[in-house]
C-alpha cells in the first residue's frame, strides 16, 4: 500500500494538541483504510507533517477530516526509505515520554539541513580522462565524502553518480562537514572532477511534489554557480550558524541575499516551465521575468555569468542529458523534449559543450 506525508500548517501549535490529534487519527483510522505511522511537529515554524499508510490520497484527507477537522495543505506519495534517510525514522521516536493521561507528547522537528555535493557527468569524466583517471578521482570523491559525513552525523540519503545529497539535522554540523570536506577536496585535483559543495535547509514539502525538493533545488543552482571550491550557502543555514565559522574561513564560503535566492530560484523556474517549447526565447523569457532584456541581462550575467541566451541554452543541453540517462529515447525524442527546434541544431550545440556527438554519449552510457 502507498505511504503518503501530508503538511498541516496551524498558528500557535503545540506539541500536546498534535498528539491528540494523532491519537484521534488512529481511532479512525481502520475506517478509512490507513495506518498512521508517525508525524513531526515544529512548534517554532508552526508546521506539522504526517506520515500514513493509505489506499490514497482521498482517504488521508477523509480521515483527518473525520478525526479532527485538519485538513492537510499538501499530499505527495513517498517512500518510507527515503523518509527514514532524510528524517532519521518512520516510526514514533523511541524515546518519546507518556504523560499521565497516557498521552505520547514528543515535539521533533522535521527541518533538516541539506548538503548537495556536485560533480561533472562520470561519463564525460571517462570520456575526457579515459576510464582509469576517471574511476580513480570518482573513488577518491566518494570515500571523502563518506568518510566525513559519518564523522559529523550526516545521512546519506542519495548518491546518483554525479554527487551525493546529505541530511543533517544540525546546521553546524553540516558547515563543519563541507568544511572538511572540501579541505580534503583541494587536496585531491578537484578541478578536474568539476567539484562543487552547496548547503540548503528545509521542510520536506514545499512547491515540488519531490521530497525536500525544493531544498535540493535551490543548493543545486547554488552549486552550478559557485566558484573556485566555495561552499555555497543558503542565508537560512548562514543564520542558524555561529559566525566564527565564517569569520574564521570567509573565504570558504559563497551566498547569495535571500532576495537573489528567490530571483536565481525564479530564472530556472521559468526555464524548467518552458522547457519542451521550442519557441521560448530571450523575449519570452523577459516577459515570464517581468524583467526588460537589459535588466535581465545584468540579472542573469550577476547571477549565473551567462548571459541569458547562453543560459536557456546550457539549461536545454542538460536536461537532455538528463534524459538520455534516464530514458532509452533516440535523438529526435530527446531534441523536442528538451527544447530544441532541429536535431542538427542539437548536435551540433551538444558537440560544441560536451565534446562528442549525442550518439556517442549514448552509447557509451548503454
Amino acid at each position: 500500500m502507498p505511504i503518503y506525508m501530508d503538511v498541516h500548517i496551524v498558528p500557535g501549535v503545540k506539541a500536546r494538541d498534535v498528539a491528540e490529534a494523532h491519537t484521534k487519527d488512529m481511532l479512525h483510522q481502520e475506517e478509512y483504510g490507513c495506518k498512521c505511522m508517525t508525524y513531526w511537529i515544529d512548534e517554532q515554524r508552526e508546521t506539522i507533517f504526517c506520515l500514513i499508510e493509505a489506499p490514497d490520497k482521498e482517504a488521508v484527507e477523509e480521515m483527518h477530516g473525520k478525526a479532527h477537522g485538519l485538513i492537510p495543505n499538501k499530499i505527495i506519495e513517498v517512500k518510507s526509505t527515503l523518509v527514514e534517510s532524510f528524517l532519521g525514522r518512520i516510526y514514533d521516536p523511541a524515546d518519546a515520554e507518556i504523560s499521565d493521561d497516557g498521552l505520547k507528547v514528543f515535539s521533533d522537528p522535521s527541518f533538516r539541513i541539506l548538503l548537495v555535493t556536485k560533480i561533472n557527468d562520470p561519463v564525460l569524466l571517462k570520456y575526457n580522462l579515459g576510464t582509469e583517471k576517471a574511476n580513480e578521482l570518482l573513488g577518491l570523491h566518494n570515500n571523502i565524502v563518506r568518510k566525513n559525513l559519518t564523522q559529523y552525523g550526516g545521512s546519506e540519503v542519495e548518491h546518483g553518480g554525479n554527487g551525493f545529497i546529505i541530511s543533517f539535522a544540525s546546521a553546524s554540523k553540516a558547515v563543519s562537514c563541507a568544511l572538511a570536506i572540501q579541505k580534503e577536496m583541494q587536496a585531491a585535483d578537484a578541478d578536474a572532477l568539476g567539484f562543487r559543495i552547496g548547503i540548503n535547509g528545509g521542510e520536506p514539502l514545499g512547491n515540488t511534489n519531490k521530497l525536500f525538493g525544493d531544498t535540493i533545488q535551490l543548493a543545486g543552482h547554488m552549486c552550478a554557480i559557485t566558484k573556485d571550491l566555495q561552499i555555497a550557502i543558503a542565508s537560512s543555514v548562514k543564520e542558524l550558524v555561529s559566525k566564527d565559522h565564517f569569520e574564521d574561513n570567509r573565504n570558504n564560503f559563497f551566498s547569495l541575499s535571500p532576495q537573489d535566492e528567490v530571483c536565481l530560484e525564479s530564472l530556472f523556474n521559468k526555464l524548467e516551465e518552458s522547457l519542451q517549447d521550442a519557441d521560448f526565447d530571450v523575449d519570452d523569457y523577459c516577459q515570464a521575468m517581468a524583467m526588460s532584456k537589459s535588466q535581465l541581462y545584468r540579472k542573469t550575467i550577476a547571477l549565473t555569468g551567462l548571459a541569458p541566451n547562453l543560459l536557456l541554452k546550457d539549461f536545454r543541453l542538460e536536461k537532455a542529458r538528463e534524459l538520455m540517462k534516464k530514458q532509452h529515447y533516440n535523438i529526435s525524442q530527446i531534441t523536442f523534449d528538451s527544447g530544441f527546434s532541429s536535431p542538427s541544431y542539437f548536435t551540433k550545440c551538444f558537440k560544441k559543450k560536451y565534446g562528442l556527438l549525442p550518439m556517442a554519449y549514448l552509447d557509451m552510457l548503454h
